[in-house]
């Protein structure tokens, strides 16, 4: 039996209002899921272009979750309208849905793909 993570979040979390990067490019590919562009920036990033050939911009692809919840952010949907969306649109998984949920608004806002 495995035990799962338990998440506390602040009582004001699901009140949250979080909006796209207005400087983010992104686009919604022909099968309907999400494309997100990455400026890759800084020094060890200029170096890895210079010398390994990196891409100066990578085309990150989001998955049914990610590109569902990119889709309903709109500014004005607070965490918890959110996750009603992601609910209504994933039945079978909405127990586990509050973790998914909160970890990838975490991992987009420590990338600054969206903001408060």
């Amino acid at each position: 039996m495995t035990k799962t993570k338990t998440r506390k979040l602040p009582a004001n979390y699901m009140d949250i209002v979080f909006s796209k990067n207005a400087e983010i490019q992104w686009r919604v590919k022909e099968d309907g899921f999400v494309e997100v562009d990455m400026v890759n920036k800084g020094f060890f990033n200029s170096i890895a272009q210079k010398f390994f050939h990196r891409p100066r911009v990578s085309h990150i692809a989001l998955d049914k979750y990610g590109s569902t919840l990119w889709l309903a952010l709109d500014g004005s949907a607070t965490v918890n309208d959110l996750l009603e969306k992601m609910k209504e649109a994933f039945p079978a998984e909405s127990d586990k849905m509050l973790n998914r949920l909160v970890q990838f608004l975490t991992t987009l806002e420590r990338w600054e793909f969206i903001t408060r």
